[in-house]
Formats: C-alpha cells, structure tokens, sequence
C-alpha cells in the first residue's frame, strides 16, 4: 500500500505522542481514503497481527519495546454540513457537522464556533482527534462530546461492514462509550481481541449543533474565569478564549511545536496551527518559560475521576469533593484532590530531577521533564495509584491507552 512507510521512515511512539515516550513499531500506515482506512485495518487484522490505531497521540502512553504490529493514523481531516439549518418543532435551529476521524479536534471546535454554531466551545483546546474524541467521550465545563453526537460511522472488526451507530446505540458515560468498553475486559484490563483499539473503528462522526453567535456560560469555574455568573450569556468566542486561557494555566494544552516535526506536520489546518503558535508566545516569555511546554508534555489527565458509593464519600474529608452523577446511589469525586491529599503534589518526583515527574500546575498530568522513558511514566503511576489507595481506599483508573503496559493491580 503506498500509505506505508517504508522500514527507514517509521516513526516512534514518542515521534507521534503529546507525551513523548514510547518506542518503534513494525509497521506505520497513513491512509488518505476512508477505503484505505478500512483496507489498512483489515490488513492487519487478517494478519493477525497487533493494531494501534492513533488520532493526535495525546491520550496514549506506549511501551518503549517494539509493538510487533501495524499503527494506522487516519491522515483525512475533511469538515462538511450535511444539511440546511434545520429548525426542528419549537426551538432554535440546528445544524449537522461532519467530520472524518483524523480532523484534530479543536481544529473543528475553532471552525464551529467561527461558523456561530453552539455546543462544542467548551470543549476547546482539547488534544487529539475527532475519532478519538467519541471512543472518550471526552468533556469539560459543562460539555460532553456524547451530547452533541447524532451518529458515528465504524468499521466493524469483528463482522467486516460498515454500520452507522446512532448515540442511544453508544452508550455515553463518564470518560465511557460503547467503543472503547470493546477494549476492556473490565477497567483498564486490556481485552486481547481487540485492544488497544476498538472493536468499532471510528471513520466520520456527525454532530448536531445549534445555530448561534452566543451561548451561556454552564461551568463554575468557567463562570470565575469570566467574572460572570453561571449561566450568563457570551459570544462564543470570547468563552472559547477563556477557555483555552483557563487549560493553559494548568498545562492541559498540547505543545503546538510538535507539529512543526515531520511526523506531526500534516496533523492541524494551517490557521489554527498559527493560532495556538501565538497563543503560546506570551507564557513562553513569561516568569516560567520553557517549563510552560514541559507542562504539555503529557498523556492530559492521566486518572480518570473515581466513582464510589456514598458510603465511600461519606469516608472522605469533610473538604474532598463530591459531585452528583445520574446514579443517586453513587458519587464522583477528584482524582487531582486524591492525588494532592495522598502527598503527592504539584512537581512531584520519585527522585530528584527525575525525567518524569507532576506538572508544576496540575497533580493529574505526568510529565516527561525530558528524555523519559515509559518505565519512568509506569513507576510514577503505580506509586500515585498506591498511595491514594492506602491512603483513601480509592483505586485511581489510567485514562490513556497504554499498549505494551499494564497498569491493572
């Protein structure tokens, strides 16, 4: 296929990751066609051989042992509307957006809200891709990727078609759908069949969002960072802004530099590449400098927010934090405050100046200060896991997909 690299020209993980680490592969395939997706998939499936399928890299933390297999990155970065404004029965006009699986996902964050339409502005500045973003269901202030979902087309690994899953079909839920549980047997035990990718191979996804210059602000702490109230009504731009303002004070912004490497080139539009460039220039030549990037350099949070019963919750601090979920019987807690009340704090470190250690700005991302290797990542990781453990009795689930490395205990 001439979407594979050639032996001389295959990247590493750490080549094609936000973190950095991770080592060779056997084989790299980019493929430019929603054919060559399916093609380059059940190339390696009817090969048996290993599948990694990558979007932005940031949501992955790979071994630095070879992976015997085939790593596909869908290189097709097409944004289209479907349809008119739609104004369905009673309320504001809505528009379908699709995307294929390899467009970054805040490159269509940025075009949405360029396009005035509301639902996805919170959710700026997020790493990774729009495939990628539905196996997550990633959120943030307010916002869920899941909500905004219409359908998702897959390649069915299992059954060899294409099918179109609708959201009911998805099952939505907390940093959770329907996609990635095909890759787990329980949390964070790897299903072998399949793992680490799903079952279903995201092609394109369809969002539905309403038309609109302005939204309202639906996030606390959104709200501070706009000295607005919550559910105050901005244009949408400006609550982008605050937005991408707000995760760059806690690092959860990938380095924009890595996309002016050879293997990250292709990855973003232009304009928004030149955006987040800019961007990045005042905290650059402030009092912190080059460690503002070392703080980018991360897997974003590594641990999602545990959810235990209230009996666990009412075993907490007074001051630990408890939010509501659907399931009254249960509540969600803060994996940072876990992890910074367990004594592991901001910049922690198994040693001194070791190559991997917490951000300065945020105990939930683990960072590679430079040169680090996944072991390093893996023992930092297993450490904070068991002192919140022994600490709380709470054990902290990784969000990245880590092929080649068990974090399960």
């Amino acid at each position: 296929m001439s979407d594979v690299s050639s032996r001389d020209t295959i990247p590493t993980f750490a080549d094609i990751t936000t973190v950095g680490v991770g080592g060779s592969m056997a084989a790299f395939v980019q493929p430019r066609s929603r054919v060559g997706m399916i093609e380059a998939v059940e190339g390696a499936d009817s090969q048996g051989l290993p599948l990694c399928l990558i979007g932005g890299g940031s949501n992955l933390l790979a071994s630095d042992q070879d992976f015997p297999g085939v790593v596909v990155r869908d290189t097709r970065q097409d944004i289209s509307v479907p349809d008119e404004v739609a104004p369905p029965e009673g309320g504001a006009p809505v528009v379908h957006i699709n995307a294929t699986a390899g467009t970054n996902w805040d490159d269509l964050v940025s075009y949405c809200v360029r396009m005035h339409l509301i639902g996805a502005e919170g959710l700026s500045g997020i790493p990774g891709s729009v495939g990628a973003s539905v196996v997550q269901n990633i959120g943030a202030y307010g916002q869920e990727v899941g909500r905004l979902v219409d359908s998702v087309e897959v390649w069915d690994r299992r059954d060899k078609v294409t099918t179109e899953l609708r959201a009911s079909d998805l099952d939505f839920g907390y940093r959770t759908s329907l996609l990635k549980q095909t890759m787990y047997q329980a949390p964070a035990v790897p299903d072998a069949r399949f793992f680490p990718t799903p079952r279903y191979v995201v092609l394109s996804v369809t969002l539905v969002l309403r038309h609109g210059s302005a939204a309202q602000v639906g996030s606390a702490q959104l709200a501070r960072a706009l000295g607005v109230e919550v559910g105050v009504t901005l244009p949408l731009e400006r609550i982008r802004q605050a937005v991408l303002s707000v995760r760059a004070g806690k690092g959860m912004l990938e380095d924009p530099y890595r996309y002016l490497t050879d293997w990250m080139g292709s990855c973003r539009r232009t304009s928004d590449l030149e955006e987040a460039l800019e961007a990045v220039q005042d905290d650059l030549h402030g009092p912190r400098g080059e460690r503002v990037l070392l703080d980018r350099h991360s897997c974003g949070s590594f641990f999602t927010n545990p959810i235990i019963s209230r009996k666990a919750a009412d075993a907490l601090p007074a001051d630990a934090p408890r939010y509501p979920v659907e399931d009254s019987a249960l509540v969600k807690t803060s994996a940072a405050w876990l992890i910074d009340h367990a004594g592991f704090h901001r910049g922690f470190a198994l040693e001194e100046g070791s190559a991997a250690a917490l951000s300065d700005v945020h105990t939930l991302a683990l960072t590679n200060r430079g040169g680090a290797r996944s072991d390093d990542l893996v023992a930092l990781a297993r450490a904070i896991q068991k002192g919140v453990d022994s600490t709380f009795g709470i054990h902290l689930i990784p969000e990245p997909v880590t092929p080649g490395i068990d974090l399960a205990w």
